[in-house]
């Protein structure tokens, strides 16, 4: 045997250069020595031989390498047979932020899947931020707080053949709640049925028939999270073309939602609550999204709440502290996903490591596996995640054709973190399944999903006073009634939504009914004052307002660059959507997985009718009001004629109107609405706080010694 003792110890040195810094730490066939057990020798140089024997292929479907940078290998790490190092764990983290904890979450629900390295996605949207979020979301500010009206006065104010964006913005804001308030629905259901232990997710269903009990099969395909949501919560159908009725759960949860909106509306609200390859288009796309979604630009809500303002309110305080806030809110609430997601992943891999490891042992003892390739410091009992991986390797390269029968899975915590779902299913089915492996997983469920309803109403309200506050400030109708006649509306609409095939339109909606109609919105925003008003007055009606000049960061951004941004952004858009096959992800329940299909023909209408149908006011209002198709000597409130400059209104009887706030000449001898440095002046005998009869504060943009106006007419 002594002669044999070189050919051993020249096998074992092959064997560890070709295994790697790992197998030389663990000792694997290299802690022989000469005086070392016969057995020993014999059993280390079969398996070496063994080894060395084979050429060790790629087999098919074998894990690629890793683009790790080149380096010694570290400690957490096994080398493949050509040396390239694969790291145990390479996080690979969602590109959306604010998932479960911001306005975005739920205003953008398709949300976050881990395909980008960590931190890639961070800094588009911090530049857009910088360049597009706090210009504008200041913009909007200022606007509503110095006009004092909703998004269709306002812009009505600003340039009258531009009044179709607020119109566009009530529009858009009307399709987001229709299905928003579906998920808050969703909510609701998951929230009720969180008070048992376990929980109904926790768990496969069983089915008995006259034989034997056995397992749910689409749920053992899935997952028991999985299979609670589809068939247990949506009860979902394969295809959108399959209606398969409503489904009562949710019409009543989305019925209790609407409700307590239109209650809240009605009463009033206090407070609402608001490495990829970094040239690639779709992720600064995706950033925009989530800024225009997170600070709710282009909704009009912006500018209903910043018309209840004081008039002397440091507005530019409030859009860089609320933008920066939601900045630092969105990245405290990545990291909890992060931690969410990687402790569900973790205890996914540690159950598929245990799992397997008992299939090795059985094969052992069954003979489909020699023992002399397991390395003799492996304790199956107490195996770790490295020693898996290292026994994995080995059985991959002995058996290499073979290796498929064997049906072994790889564990590795990276495939687990790649497999987080995105959208709606991040908090309903990564979420669900991690807090089921939480102690005391019903009180964090109940919390958890109080959240998500709490987050998901206060965006509700923001986005329903986007509709609510420039109608009734146009066409002078009471709040209340239009309040219940929107959400009633909006509720009989949204029972597409609690169909079978409900979740295929939420999916269709959110891609097609915002995005692209909200940049069109925001980008004429941004035309309208900086091209058409006039970027320098508007910088001089800031001063007058806020007392102070805005830093030049704000001319150059509104003037040149956020322009530029918005409209590379839209073309972008514009060229994703031609070249992206227009679709779905349907659930397949044979198979228990999803499955991409395209939308059929009619559905292809409806995707192009709500973008048409969204941007459709800007270029009716515009040609109605550039061509003078209306007549406007009808002499009620809501008719006006609109001139460069000038508001000119035919005398009408304006008593008892709620909305003239100065009594004085006729309409005839006023002066062209303008933004001065009089526009402040109070009238003699008027009280110390200016509040106008509607209960909003200041005169907004009204004329002082300016007759009655009413809010209509501007």
């Amino acid at each position: 045997m002594e002669k044999q003792m070189p050919r051993v110890f020249s096998c074992v040195k092959d064997v560890n250069d070709r295994l790697g810094e790992k197998a030389r730490e663990k000792g694997f066939f290299g802690s022989l020595t000469a005086s070392s057990p016969v057995a020993d020798i014999r059993r280390t140089f079969k398996g070496c031989e063994t080894l060395t024997s084979r050429s060790w292929p790629r087999p098919a479907g074998q894990r690629p390498p890793s683009t790790q940078t080149p380096g010694p290998p570290s400690a957490s790490s096994a080398c493949s047979p050509d040396g390239s190092s694969r790291p145990r764990v390479t996080a690979t983290w969602p590109n959306s932020l604010a998932t479960a904890a911001t306005v975005g979450t739920w205003k953008q629900p398709r949300g976050a899947r881990p395909r980008h390295p960590e931190g890639a996605y961070l800094l588009p949207y911090l530049i857009l931020l910088l360049v597009i979020g706090i210009p504008l979301f200041f913009l909007e500010l200022s606007v509503g707080q110095r006009i004092r009206r909703g998004s269709i006065g306002v812009w009505n104010y600003i340039s009258p053949q531009l009044g179709g964006i607020g119109f566009a913005s009530c529009v858009v804001c009307f399709f987001v709640a229709l299905y928003y308030n579906v998920i808050i629905g969703w909510s609701l259901f998951y929230f009720s049925q969180s008070f048992q232990q376990p929980l109904p997710w926790d768990q496969c269903p069983l089915v008995k028939n006259a034989s034997h009990t056995f397992v749910e099969p689409e749920c053992e395909k899935s997952s028991a999270t999985t299979y609670y949501w589809y068939r247990e919560a949506l009860n979902i159908s394969t295809s959108i073309s399959e209606s398969g009725g409503l489904n009562w759960k949710m019409t009543i949860c989305l019925l209790a939602a609407w409700v307590v909106v239109c209650l809240a509306m009605i009463k009033g609200i206090q407070s609402s609550g608001k490495l990829e390859i970094m040239l690639e288009p779709k992720v600064w796309r995706e950033a925009a999204a989530q800024v225009f979604f997170a600070l709710g630009l282009g909704f009009g809500g912006v500018i209903a709440f910043s018309s209840y303002n004081k008039r002397d309110n440091n507005c530019h305080f409030d859009a860089v502290l609320v933008s920066f806030i939601n900045f630092f809110t969105s990245i405290l609430a990545t990291l909890v996903v992060f931690a969410v997601l990687g402790f569900k992943a973790n205890v996914i891999n540690e159950k598929c490591i245990a799992e397997n490891s008992e299939m090795i042992i059985k094969l052992v003892k069954m003979g489909n596996i020699s023992q002399d390739i397991i390395p003799h410091h492996i304790n199956f009992s107490a195996i770790t995640a490295e020693d898996y991986d290292l026994i994995y390797d080995i059985i991959q390269k002995v058996k290499e054709e073979e290796f498929p029968a064997l049906h072994l899975n790889a564990c590795q915590i990276e495939d687990e973190l790649n497999k987080a779902v995105q959208g709606t299913g991040l908090a309903f089915i990564a979420f669900t399944e991690a807090m089921t492996h939480f102690p005391a997983s019903p009180f964090w469920s109940v919390m958890f999903f109080l959240m998500l309803v709490n987050l998901g109403l206060g965006s509700m309200f923001g986005t329903i006073e986007g509709i609510i506050t420039p109608v009734v400030d146009t066409f002078k109708v009471r709040k209340e009634i239009l309040t219940v006649i929107c959400c009633l509306l909006a509720f009989c609409i949204g029972l597409i939504f609690v169909q079978r095939s409900g979740n295929y339109f939420v999916t269709m909606f959110d891609d097609y009914s915002a995005t692209l109609p909200l940049l069109i919105v925001v980008i004429l925003e941004n035309i309208a004052v900086s091209f058409v008003y006039g970027i320098d007055k508007f910088m001089e009606d800031l001063k007058d307002m806020l007392g102070f000049t805005p830093n030049r960061y704000y001319y150059y951004m509104w003037k040149y660059i956020s322009p530029l941004m918005l409209l590379s952004l839209l073309i972008a858009s514009i060229v994703n959507m031609g070249l992206s096959p227009p679709g779905y992800n349907a659930w397949m329940e044979d198979k228990a997985s999803e499955k991409f299909l395209s939308y059929p023909t009619w559905g292809m209408v409806i995707c192009i009718s709500l973008m048409v149908l969204a941007i459709l006011p800007i270029p009716v209002v515009f040609i109605i009001r550039r061509c003078n198709l209306i007549d406007d000597s009808s002499g009620n409130l809501a008719s006006v004629t609109y001139k460069r400059g000038r508001v000119l209104k035919e005398p009408v009887n304006l008593e008892g109107d709620d909305a003239s706030l100065i009594h004085g000449k006729i309409s005839s001898e006023m002066s062209s609405p303008n933004f001065g440095k009089n526009i402040y002046r109070k009238q003699s005998g008027s009280p110390t706080l200016d509040t106008a009869p509607n209960g909003r504060y200041g005169i907004g943009y009204l004329m002082a010694d300016m007759p009655d106006m009413p809010e209509s007419d501007l």
